[in-house]
């Protein structure tokens, strides 16, 4: 949030939290951590797949390559704000993200493939991707996070995520952020990203309050609940989009 990186290599640690076990990691971190130059800020993401479902089906598999593409913006965007096509790769547990950064109208024309990129590494990946997969978009997924980074200017970040929706219609990051839940109110998402090792301390940490990783998705949690589920994820609320 603080500046605009193109390029991650990382990896990425999931643990779903109670409530308590969230105000534990609050009170035990605090010597180490400090809340980001963004604290607070809601995510919006709008995720791109075959018809059907071929990525998110291959992904849930869990085979040692997956990929996927989204279109994140950090609040609901407004007229020419920026937004970033991002793509996604995980290898061997390393999670690798490669992203341009375009306005709101620019990437959607370019992912419909109505204008060309901007001639980029990143983008000709993109645009590999486009033709290989031909992928639509197929579920817009939003949250509310809070983020930590390293008192000792290291890598470490911690970001807990709530009020985790999704909905199937409105798939343009100017919709608003409404959605169906994704997760149980109690529930908090903290996800760990470090280029190496878990500290000691913050191993510790986990230990002692019973908290362990899992494997959690948040778009293979939205197809399992309401693409597989049958629930219902089309949201109705009353949209106005300027151009």
């Amino acid at each position: 949030m603080n500046e605009i990186q193109s390029c991650f290599e990382r990896y990425e640690k999931k643990y779903l939290l109670t409530r308590e076990q969230y105000l534990a990691v609050k009170s035990g971190m605090a010597a180490y951590m400090k809340p980001d130059g963004h604290p607070r800020y809601t995510i919006c993401n709008v995720y791109y797949d075959t018809e059907n479902y071929d990525l998110i089906r291959a992904s849930l598999e869990k085979p040692v390559y997956k990929e996927k593409l989204r279109v994140r913006s950090y609040g609901v965007p407004q007229r020419g704000g920026k937004v970033f096509i991002e793509l996604k790769k995980k290898y061997d547990g390393v999670v690798y993200k490669r992203r341009v950064t375009m306005e709101t109208l620019g990437a959607i024309k370019y992912l419909r493939g109505l204008q060309p990129g901007d001639g980029s590494q990143i983008s000709r990946e993109i645009d590999w991707f486009m033709r290989f997969y031909r992928p639509v978009p197929k579920v817009f997924i939003a949250y509310d996070r809070e983020a930590y980074q390293a008192r000792d200017g290291g890598e470490l970040r911690l970001t807990f995520d709530t009020g985790l929706r999704a909905r199937s219609n409105d798939l343009d990051l100017r919709c608003g952020d409404h959605g169906a839940p994704l997760l149980a109110d109690d529930r908090i998402l903290m996800e760990i990203k470090i280029p190496g090792s878990t500290p000691l301390w913050l191993t510790r940490l986990l230990s002692l309050n019973g908290i362990f990783p899992v494997s959690f998705s948040k778009y293979g949690t939205y197809y399992k609940e309401f693409v597989l589920g049958g629930k219902n994820a089309v949201v109705k609320k009353e949209v106005v989009l300027s151009a």
